[in-house]
């Protein structure tokens, strides 16, 4: 189709001066709105005033404006039904070949923090509602809602001269989703603000675009994407591109390791922490966390806390492992680093903090809050003979913040601020007992006097029996069992201390 008359209105003005170039040196005709007008004005480009079309001036500071049955009708006539020709005839009406418009910025707005009245003013009416009529009319109407649209358009139509059905197609699909967006941007703020603030309301409002292509998902028969602000969270430094598999592994180690304040590090096997300390220097962060399981750690993924040092570049370089990431390098550790030429080195930009969390499950959706309670330990329940000592308060907040992060049903053992032991993801929870004192036995670690946390409370005091036979001398456990008594009675037996957290952190 020939390009013979278009509509713009635009907030992002980037590249409009080009694009509109190449539009009037095709020969079309250009209107536009206010800035915009300026703005094509300014830069010599001959353009009218949509009022022309309209015969009525701009209104109410700007709100009502391109809302005309002149502009509308120009938009939505079907050119291959002679009824819409004659009407346009019959009432002096043109066509509009294309309209090219992106949106007042709402979401820039309410991260910015404004007043209400701003971020209500920055809701677009008259954009939407053109976008919407172009793309509904997409054989006779070309819609261009994005800056990055520009350059292909514009190649088109020098080469050709027109644009062809399929670009109009792709054109007018992108024109819905991002209108699709935009609405759920606002929605949810309204939801938010206006409906109770509660996090899961009545609708579930999820919108993104791609942002990252993936070679594939878990498995390579899986296609997959990346959609969301990556660069929000995380910059690539360095290395092969990243995998659904990095992806996933990577949220469950920068949620661990923001967990501490302290210099931490945690190493990642599929989601579980194999290996997570807190100790005065990241040096020895690293060290302690890798001999929990060294075995596990190779092909892991490890996060850091502070900023990664030669010394640590060095340490890091010893075993193969797939992303590294931290909130900064030194050059020399970089170098260092980037030697391993297919390791991902990855930075930490913000915390991760999610509102809600979404998963798919029996053909549908399901959302929680996140869990992102902190245990305070005052607020602790000691409920056997012997109190824990300062010592083993501070393990046992540590070993309950790793716990927190491996699947259910999870044992951590912990002393002096490292794991020892894990067990995870196991049906019972006394195997996880179990498997946790077998791993802290093949890394040579002793686990008298540690800790243990449990994610949820026991069923049987059969997992006291063997978190004592392991030599720990406290617990840490939600409570809440119609058995307690009997985890109880058997504590007290082996004169170790246990405290209730009255929270529990299943992780499915």
């Amino acid at each position: 189709m020939k390009i013979k008359r278009v509509l713009v209105s635009v907030t992002d003005k980037t590249g409009l001066a080009e694009f509109a170039m190449v539009l009037a040196r095709q020969g079309a005709e250009i209107f536009s709105t206010g800035g915009t007008l300026k703005a094509l004005q300014g830069a010599g480009i001959k353009a009218q005033s949509i009022t022309d079309v309209t015969g009525f001036p701009e209104i109410l500071d700007g709100r009502v404006k391109t809302l005309h049955p002149a502009v509308f009708a120009g938009i939505l006539a079907k050119r291959d039904v002679p009824d819409h020709m004659q009407q346009l005839e019959k009432l002096n009406l043109s066509l509009f070949d294309m309209v090219v418009v992106n949106l007042y910025r709402f979401e820039e707005t309410v991260a910015s923090g404004a007043k209400l009245d701003t971020i209500v003013e920055n809701i677009d009416i008259g954009g939407p509602s053109l976008i919407r009529a172009a793309a509904k009319n997409y054989e006779g109407c070309a819609v261009v809602v994005d800056p990055a649209q520009y350059g292909e358009i514009s190649a088109e139509l020098v080469n050709n001269g027109e644009i062809g059905l399929p670009l109009m197609q792709r054109l007018a699909a992108r024109a819905f989703e991002k209108v699709a967006e935009y609405d759920v941007a606002i929605a949810r703020f309204f939801s938010e603000h206006f409906d109770g603030g509660d996090a899961l309301g009545n609708s579930l409002f999820v919108a993104a675009r791609k942002s990252m292509d993936l070679r594939y998902g878990e498995n390579p028969h899986q296609s997959a994407g990346y959609y969301g602000d990556f660069k929000k969270y995380f910059e690539h430094l360095h290395g092969k591109e990243l995998s659904y598999n990095n992806l996933v592994d990577m949220d469950a180690a920068q949620r661990v390791v923001q967990e501490f304040e302290s210099p931490a590090a945690v190493i990642i096997k599929h989601t579980n922490p194999c290996g997570v300390a807190v100790a005065e220097n990241l040096l020895l962060a690293y060290t302690q966390a890798l001999k929990t399981d060294s075995k596990s750690a190779f092909g892991g993924i490890v996060a850091v806390n502070r900023r990664v040092e030669s010394a640590l570049a060095e340490e890091l370089n010893r075993i193969f492992l797939e992303v590294v990431i931290a909130p900064e390098f030194s050059d020399e550790a970089i170098e260092l680093l980037k030697k391993k030429k297919d390791r991902r080195l990855v930075i930490s930009r913000n915390r991760l903090s999610d509102e809600i969390q979404v998963r798919s499950s029996c053909g549908g959706l399901l959302a929680q809050t996140s869990d992102d309670i902190v245990v305070n330990v005052n607020d602790l329940k000691v409920v056997t003979n012997r109190r824990p000592t300062e010592q083993e308060l501070r393990d046992l907040k540590f070993a309950y913040a790793v716990c927190k992060h491996v699947k259910s049903n999870a044992i951590v053992f912990a002393m002096n601020g490292m794991t020892l032991g894990a067990g995870a993801g196991q049906m019972s929870r006394v195997d996880s007992v179990k498997i946790a004192r077998m791993k802290a036995a093949e890394a040579g670690l002793d686990l008298k006097g540690s800790v243990a946390a449990s994610d949820a409370f026991f069923p049987f005091a059969d997992n006291v029996e063997e978190i004592a036979k392991a030599g720990a001398t406290a617990i840490i456990q939600p409570g809440g069992s119609v058995r307690d008594s009997e985890s109880i009675e058997a504590a007290n037996k082996f004169d170790i201390s246990m405290v209730f957290t009255g929270i529990r952190h299943f992780k499915h």
